[in-house]
């Protein structure tokens, strides 16, 4: 991968994960990334989403911790919920006040790292669709 595209190619490859559409889709994609070097996973969210900020950030570090994407220390700890804040911040307009239901998406290849939520909100019948990404630079592991 080059390292002038990799911040943009990581982006790509986790929003893509995130609008994978089954649970068989995305190990396969996590898998294909995995083969070019790129680690990534993939967890469900949903709720109310002005109420879920915080979980949502807390899934995120957890899930990449759980992965292997990042260790537990406050750099990568950090990196990762400014990354889920930053997504979550794009989609705050459309779906304040709003349930969700959707996917965060982490990829990671060296320093670069990207999360995208991928999110159906609405009420009732009533739904639209969201999408954040936020990316960070990390220290090597």
């Amino acid at each position: 991968m080059d390292k002038n595209t990799a911040s943009v190619d990581i982006a790509r490859a986790a929003i893509r994960l995130a609008v994978t559409p089954s649970r068989e889709s995305e190990e396969k994609y996590i898998a294909q990334l995995s083969g070019a070097g790129i680690r990534a996973v993939a967890i469900d969210v949903g709720g109310d989403i002005t109420n879920s900020i915080h979980i949502i950030i807390e899934r995120a570090i957890v899930a990449s911790r759980k992965a292997g994407l990042t260790k537990e220390n406050h750099v990568q700890d950090g990196a990762i919920a400014g990354a889920a804040r930053e997504a979550v911040a794009q989609m705050q307009a459309k779906a304040i006040g709003l349930n969700g239901g959707g996917k965060i998406a982490i990829a990671r290849y060296g320093e670069h790292l990207s999360v995208c939520i991928f999110m159906s909100i609405g009420l009732l019948h009533l739904n639209d669709v969201v999408v954040g990404l936020g990316h960070r630079s990390v220290p090597n592991d």
